[in-house]
């Protein structure tokens, strides 16, 4: 089998962690809108996650947020956020770097995505000049192979409660799974 020199799973991996930032710097600028609201799950042992070691302690491996009522502060940088949340009414700042996120999910839309932690730590891309050269055939030419039939793609299922309550129904999941666009619309 070839190697992916493009990186996809990288490149998506980038661009979805850019809806986060996205969406995390609008609700920091003007609010959360409507009834939107988020479960943001992060790997509390990576690297440049600042939070107190008891809520440490509590989370060795990871910890769901929730940006609803009860957060201040948002603040949002090119790669990480903080907030303040209440915990047992006691506020904590946390810094989450969005290498650090596991899933982002914002159930009032039912709009999830997942992250995946590959090869023991988050793949990033490589800075532009330092990619490697891609070889292959060019485009158009006979020596491109025609690509192969995808299957259909079943949407994932996002009504299904959450099995301690603490987790979002997305996070739970493991391997990667292909999902159409569809699945995301409001049904008539």
């Amino acid at each position: 089998m070839m190697t992916d020199k493009f990186q996809y799973e990288a490149l998506v991996d980038e661009a979805l962690r850019g809806v986060v930032r996205h969406v995390l710097t609008h609700a920091a600028e003007h609010g959360l809108p409507g009834t939107h609201h988020f479960y943001i799950s992060f790997r509390t042992t990576e690297p440049g996650v600042e939070m107190p070691d008891y809520l440490r302690a509590k989370y060795p491996d990871e910890m769901t947020i929730v940006l609803q009522h009860q957060y201040w502060g948002l603040e949002v940088t090119e790669q990480s956020f903080e907030v303040t949340v209440s915990f047992n009414k006691r506020n904590e700042r946390l810094k989450v770097p969005f290498a650090a996120l596991s899933a982002f999910v914002d159930p009032s839309v039912r709009f999830g995505l997942q992250f995946e932690k590959r090869g023991g730590t988050p793949q990033s891309l490589p800075a532009p000049d330092k990619r490697p050269a891609l070889v292959g055939p060019a485009p158009g030419s006979s020596d491109a192979a025609p690509a192969p039939a995808a299957d259909a793609a079943k949407p994932a299922d996002k009504d299904k409660p959450a099995a301690d309550g603490d987790k979002p129904a997305e996070e739970k999941e493991s391997g990667a799974k292909v999902v159409t666009l569809d699945a995301f619309r409001k049904k008539p």
